[in-house]
């Protein structure tokens, strides 16, 4: 069977309804509800939204993150040894004039995956009620340790860098196989980490406590590769970088060129999901240091962070000038990152949301005559 390769695709989260926003208040905060009320609720709402990604002519689908808060913790927090902590509101991290709710990862034991990792039942029901290709996206392994502070490692034998991301490598390896056992054929693992090193800021900061940055840079390339290098034949591995999506707003700043060559040439990710809306993200130089072959770069010049639908002849200029630097054969299309990062959802509708899905799909059949191809 042959890899997953198709022209029009999405990251992954999606605005959550609002029957799922009333039922997780009810249920977290309210506890007025109980869990399988909850689920149900949740499952009709992944339905319904199967049958839209489905109406708008996507070869592939997935739940949208409608059972998650966040688009990474929720995941993480099913890891053995890792734990999330909630703080003071102060300390929640800094977005553009905004601040995330105070969430934080630590890692208190051996970071392992679990048999029974809840994301794995979600990809079931997604694989169940659908009749195209099931997608799950989950946060890539630098996010266990770029998203930790130091001061919340509390694991003794973590001090050993090496140790603590060979560690999470490994557990990673295992969800690989574990999804595969599960039926999924595409994984998407959001490893957005990459992009925040491009950015002067984020840089500093790892310096300050203490990393390389461009150590960073290769240690993350080094555990994507570690975790998927033994993955079937016919699995698919995708990876979404973006600067920071909460509510519209973003983190980050900062072309691609520090992290371009370690990315494309050093992770083995077959389908990059890239974002280009902004000039936040640099020029489209970058692409050229793919090496030609089946890899495949998703650029996001479609936004999720506005319902101000995109014109269809300017997407196809995009691609014009993309092809400058990579084969045309080598691109397909997706927007710059997920609908819904955290559950609160970005600034636009949900008929915002289908149109844009909509102009990903007639894109990819104006430019390359077709969805799968």
């Amino acid at each position: 069977m042959n890899k997953v390769l198709l022209r029009a695709d999405h990251v992954g989260s999606l605005l959550r309804s609002d029957q799922v926003k009333n039922a997780r208040n009810l249920f977290y905060n309210d506890k007025s509800i109980d869990r399988s009320e909850l689920t149900n609720i949740e499952d009709q709402s992944i339905i319904e939204l199967i049958k839209m990604q489905e109406n708008v002519g996507l070869s592939c689908v997935t739940d949208g993150e409608q059972r998650r808060s966040f688009w990474h913790y929720d995941f993480m927090d099913g890891l053995d040894g890792m734990e999330m902590v909630e703080r003071s509101p102060e300390e929640g991290v800094q977005f553009s004039g905004i601040k995330l709710r105070p969430i934080f990862p630590t890692i208190n034991g051996k970071i392992d995956f679990p048999d029974n990792h809840p994301h794995i039942d979600h990809f079931k029901f997604v694989a169940k009620n659908t009749g195209v290709i099931p997608k799950i996206s989950i946060p890539g392994p630098s996010c266990c340790h770029f998203r930790t502070a130091l001061e919340d490692i509390t694991h003794p034998e973590y001090e050993d860098l090496e140790l603590l991301t060979s560690d999470i490598s490994n557990a990673y390896k295992k969800a690989v196989r574990t999804f595969y056992e599960a039926g999924c054929r595409y994984l998407q693992m959001d490893d957005i980490f990459f992009a925040y090193l491009c950015d002067p800021k984020h840089r500093e900061t790892a310096k300050q406590k203490g990393h390389d940055p461009d150590f960073l840079i290769q240690r993350y390339a080094w555990m994507m590769f570690e975790a998927i290098k033994d993955r079937p034949a016919d699995m698919t591995i995708g990876m979404h970088m973006c600067r920071g999506n909460f509510r519209s707003t973003h983190a980050a700043e900062g072309a691609y060129d520090a992290v371009a060559d370690a990315v494309f040439n050093q992770t083995g990710v077959d389908i990059f999901f890239m974002e280009y809306d902004t000039d936040r993200a640099g020029g489209l130089e970058p692409l050229s240091l793919m090496s030609k072959g089946e890899q495949r770069v998703m650029p996001g010049f479609v936004t999720t962070k506005g319902g101000k639908l995109e014109e269809l002849d300017w997407i196809k200029r995009q691609f014009d000038e993309a092809s400058k630097y990579i084969d045309l054969d080598q691109l397909g299309i997706a927007p710059q990152c997920g609908f819904a990062s955290t559950e609160e959802g970005n600034t636009l509708s949900h008929d915002d949301q289908s149109r844009k899905l909509e102009l990903i799909v007639t894109a990819a059949e104006a430019i390359w005559g077709g969805v799968e191809n």
